[in-house]
């Protein structure tokens, strides 16, 4: 492998970390646009592991955006991020694969914290306009709900 192959893996790999950190960022922050703008034209997300719906990311999006004042203080932290790039012959292709483990806190409209733990797959393709989603699929692997005391 040359060196100039080595870098564009490196800057490959550096590029699919961001994607998937801007993934939690809109999530956290409510960024239905920003989140869109993650995936493929074609991009689909399954949720049904957590709790969720499944569907087209645009119509995951909106599903997210009418569900979240549920839990209007949210944070995701993505983890152990296992990056596969398409390997073409020692050079590297267009297409991606990244599991990684999630740890998902929020504060619940009725005041109750959840703590939530699973793993994400990510597919992922090159386009014209850099690195993009072309799935997303959420497994959760445990869930613990606490109540919260009053302050008051």
């Amino acid at each position: 492998m040359t060196q100039r192959v080595d870098l564009a893996t490196v800057m490959d790999r550096l590029t699919i970390d961001e994607l998937i950190t801007g993934y939690a960022v809109a999530v956290d922050d409510a960024d239905w646009t920003a989140y869109r703008e993650l995936f493929t034209g074609d991009g689909r997300v399954d949720h049904r592991g957590a709790g969720g719906i499944a569907g087209a990311a645009g119509e995951v999006a909106d599903w997210l955006a009418e569900t979240s004042h549920r839990s209007p203080v949210r944070q995701h932290l993505i983890a152990n991020r296992q990056v596969r790039i398409e390997d073409l012959g020692g050079y590297p292709g267009d297409s991606a694969e990244v599991l990684a483990d999630y740890l998902h806190a929020a504060r619940l409209e009725s005041g109750d914290d959840v703590l939530a733990g699973g793993r994400y797959t990510f597919a992922l393709s090159r386009t014209e306009g850099g690195w993009r989603l072309r799935s997303v699929v959420a497994l959760e692997k445990w869930r613990r709900a606490t109540g919260v005391p009053s302050t008051g």
